[in-house]
């Protein structure tokens, strides 16, 4: 996927997907990956990330939103890709239709302080 592509699919889904764009735009490295996994699984992932994040501190953008989403689409299988920004203090996660087609939740997570 060619990086313009993906930055014209980071619409309004979750409070993260225009960062996630503003990172892309920026020249933030990304990725997306082959394969589809059952969303209701990368839910259950997400959900327990969202627990530690919290427990943690760590700051985060619309995970809540994006775990939400995952739960509700149930079996339907979803792409994963992930934006960093160009200096590494967030990553964001982009679940995406299985045929790549559209950006169906974005969350971001922020860089643990060392």
């Amino acid at each position: 996927m060619e990086r313009a592509e993906l930055a014209g699919m980071l619409g309004g889904r979750t409070t993260a997907c225009e960062p996630a764009r503003a990172a892309l735009l920026d020249g933030g490295d990304f990725v997306v990956w082959d394969g589809g996994v059952p969303a209701r699984q990368l839910a259950d992932i997400y959900a327990a990330r969202l627990r530690r994040a919290r427990k943690r501190g760590t700051g985060t953008l619309a995970l809540p939103s994006a775990v939400d989403i995952l739960t509700r689409l149930g079996a339907a299988r979803v792409r994963t890709g992930r934006i960093r920004t160009p200096d590494r203090a967030w990553t964001f996660m982009i679940f995406l239709a299985d045929d790549a087609s559209g950006v169906l939740a974005c969350t971001g997570v922020r860089r643990a302080e060392r």
